[in-house]
């Protein structure tokens, strides 16, 4: 099973996955914690050039196909072959980030991201993704005024279209994307992905919560 978490920069992913994980492991599963950018060797060059900040300026072609080179690795050397030998992979982003990030946040054709999307992946898609819904304005308080990367670095202008991205991108596909509120309680909000997650999984043979 391949379980993927989304949201804008901020949104609580990390937190919530560490905790998903921790519950699945303690419930039997065998699960590979991953993420994009940065989940292979290659994955961790590509993150540095794109998200540190001194790389200032990228155009959004560039970071585009960045971000697909890095799904491609991310796919071929942990995605697949994690799948392959049974085991439940939970990626902090895949290719809903790139739609949102650089189809509706850098104004790139989607039809285009979304095809080049299907190559890259080989038409690999989660199972279910949970996306962790918070205002911009929030995401800014939480992240401060230093130590943010080139992409949290970003005018606001461009995280709510980032945002309001997702949300289209949910009502699109109802059945895979849920959408959560990331604004409570972090015990809250796990609970409330285990809820939904045990639904989702009560339709599969292998698994049960």
């Amino acid at each position: 099973m391949f379980i993927n978490f989304e949201g804008i920069d901020k949104s609580g992913k990390s937190t919530q996955i560490s905790l998903l994980v921790d519950y699945l492991k303690q419930k039997g599963y065998e699960v590979v914690q991953t993420c994009e950018p940065g989940g292979t060797r290659l994955g961790e060059k590509i993150e540095r050039i794109l998200l540190e900040p001194s790389t200032k300026e990228i155009s959004g072609i560039s970071e585009l196909f960045l971000y697909l080179a890095d799904r491609a690795e991310h796919v071929e050397k942990i995605i697949k072959p994690a799948l392959e030998k049974g085991k439940i992979v939970i990626s902090d982003r895949f290719a809903d980030a790139t739609i949102a990030y650089q189809g509706h946040g850098r104004e790139l054709d989607i039809p285009w991201i979304e095809e080049l999307n299907k190559r890259v992946t080989h038409g690999l898609s989660p199972d279910i993704t949970f996306l962790l819904d918070i205002s911009p304005n929030l995401a800014q308080k939480r992240s401060g005024s230093e130590g943010k990367d080139r992409i949290e670095n970003e005018k606001i202008s461009f995280h709510q279209k980032v945002r309001q991205g997702y949300l289209k991108l949910a009502k699109r596909h109802p059945e895979r994307i849920k959408v959560i509120n990331g604004e409570g309680n972090v015990e809250e909000i796990q609970l409330t992905i285990r809820k939904i997650l045990a639904k989702h999984l009560r339709r599969k043979k292998n698994y049960v919560l």
